[in-house]
């Protein structure tokens, strides 16, 4: 049996992001658990603000593309959401969006389909990102993603992190790793 393949990302592109270390962590647990897994930001896939014109007189640019095809790659997904204003970031929005285009054979959202996620976040506020969690699960479960029943908003975040990226609070790790495990574990068995 194959080792289940999991793409690992944040919703933030910012140098020294909670949210990427956050992610970071479950990641590690994942491929301690036997996953193959590829960790990237999304600062490295540059991509417009979605448009249909857009995309009618250009195309899908490259960088989502190459985004697109991680996915279909890949068959669970662990996110790290920051949160805006109550809600995901425009950066992880606008992500979804470019790589839920259909191209020419495909159905609409077919990277998606069939896929298995795990959804975190951290923020410095006090719900730790939860008002957002609520709007990425709604958008996964809406477009194909099977979303494992546990999350985890770690607030105070710019204090939850050592030195060395690692998380402090033990039972917020155990959350995490929680995640990463059923995420994991759900994809082995679809795979079985």
């Amino acid at each position: 049996m194959a080792a289940p393949r999991i793409l690992a990302f944040s919703g933030s592109a910012r140098n020294g992001s909670v949210n990427q270390k956050l992610v970071t962590a479950a990641a590690e647990v994942a491929r301690n658990e036997g996953a193959e897994v590829t960790l990237v930001s999304l600062k490295d896939f540059e991509m417009p603000l979605f448009s249909q014109d857009l995309e009618a007189e250009s195309g899908m640019p490259e960088a989502a593309t190459r985004l697109k095809q991680l996915f279909f790659e890949h068959d669970g997904l662990l996110i790290a959401s920051p949160e805006y204003n109550s809600s995901i970031t425009p950066l992880l929005k606008n992500t979804i969006d470019w790589v839920s285009r259909a191209a020419e054979g495909e159905a609409p959202c077919q990277a998606y389909h069939g896929k298995i996620a795990g959804i975190m976040a951290a923020s410095p506020g006090g719900l730790g990102g939860l008002r957002g969690l609520v709007h990425l699960r709604a958008i996964l479960g809406n477009i194909g993603v099977t979303v494992v029943p546990d999350q985890m908003a770690i607030s105070k975040a710019f204090d939850a992190f050592d030195e060395a990226g690692g998380m402090k609070d033990e039972r917020q790790a155990g959350a995490i790793a929680g995640i990463a495990k059923a995420v994991v574990s759900m994809v082995a068995k679809l795979n079985d």
